[in-house]
C-alpha cells in the first residue's frame, strides 16, 4: 500500500493518482473489516498511513460531521471499549495506540473551539470540491462536450470531499508543525541571548568585584611612587649640582 509521504511527492497529478489509490486501498480494506471488532478497528486505527488519516477526529470515531454531541459520544464508548487494553491484553501495547487516538479525537470534538475549526476544515474542503467540479464542467463546456462529471454520483461526490478534506487536514498538520519548530527556534534563540547577557553581567560583576578589591593596592602603590618620587628630589636638592669657580686669566 502507498504511504501517505509518497502522496505529497511528485506533481499535482501524480500526487492525486497516489491519493486515489491509497484511498481506494484503504476503503477496500474498511469494507473487509466492516464487522466492529476489537482487532479489526485496532488494526483500522494503526493501518499504514494511520498518522494521516487520523488527522481527521470524525474519521477516527467514524461518526458523520453533523452527529450530534451525544452521537459523538456514544460511538466514543463503544470504540474505546473495543481497543482498550483491558480488553485486548494478548495485544496490550497496540491497543493502548489505538485507545490513544480514540481518546484524542473525543477530546477535540468535546472542545466546541477545536471542533469548529475541524467543521472549518470540512467546510472549505466541500466549497473546493464544489470549485473544482464547476471547473471541470466549464472545460467539458469550451471543448463542446457534455458538461458531466464523475462527482455528479452522489458516492464519487461525498469521494472527492472526503480526499479533499483529508489534504487540508494533512496541510493544517504541516502548518502547525512549522509554526511549532518556528517557536522552538525563536524560544532557543532567546535563551541563549539571556544566557549570554547573564554571561556579561557575571564578567562585569566579576571584574568591578576585582578592580574593588585591588583598589587599596592601586592607592598605596602611587602613595609610595610618590613618597619615592618626592624623596629623590630632596636628595638632589641637598648634593645639587655647584658650578666650578671662575678663575682669572693670567697675562
Amino acid at each position: 500500500m502507498a504511504a501517505p509521504e509518497d502522496i505529497f511527492g511528485g506533481g499535482p497529478s501524480e500526487a492525486d493518482d497516489l491519493f486515489q489509490n491509497f484511498y481506494t486501498e484503504v476503503k477496500e480494506i474498511e469494507k473487509r473489516d466492516s464487522v466492529l471488532t476489537p482487532k479489526q478497528q485496532i488494526d483500522r486505527l494503526l493501518r499504514p498511513g494511520s498518522t494521516y488519516f487520523n488527522l481527521n477526529p470524525f474519521e477516527v470515531l467514524k461518526v458523520e460531521p453533523q452527529a450530534s454531541q451525544e452521537e459523538i459520544k456514544k460511538q466514543y464508548r463503544k470504540l474505546s471499549f473495543l481497543v482498550h487494553p483491558d480488553k485486548n491484553q494478548d495485544n496490550a501495547e497496540r491497543a493502548q495506540q489505538a485507545f490513544d487516538i480514540v481518546n484524542r479525537a473525543y477530546k477535540i470534538l468535546e472542545d466546541d473551539k477545536a471542533k469548529q475549526r475541524c467543521l472549518d476544515v470540512i467546510e472549505e474542503a466541500t466549497a473546493r470540491t464544489e470549485m473544482m467540479i464547476q471547473d471541470k464542467k466549464k472545460k467539458l463546456k469550451k471543448e463542446g462536450k457534455e458538461a458531466k462529471v464523475d462527482e455528479d454520483e452522489p458516492e464519487k461526490y461525498k469521494h472527492a470531499i472526503y480526499i479533499m478534506t483529508m489534504k487540508l487536514f494533512a496541510d493544517m498538520e504541516r502548518k502547525k508543525r512549522e509554526q511549532e519548530n518556528r517557536d522552538m527556534e525563536e524560544r532557543k534563540r532567546k535563551r541563549e541571548d539571556e544566557l549570554a547577557t547573564a554571561e556579561r553581567l557575571k564578567q562585569d560583576k566579576e571584574w568591578q568585584k576585582n578592580f574593588e578589591e585591588s583598589r587599596e593596592g592601586r592607592v598605596n602603590s602611587w602613595k609610595n611612587f610618590q613618597q619615592g618620587s618626592k624623596s629623590k628630589k630632596s636628595k638632589a636638592g641637598k648634593s645639587g649640582f655647584r658650578p666650578p669657580q671662575h678663575k682669572a686669566e693670567s697675562r
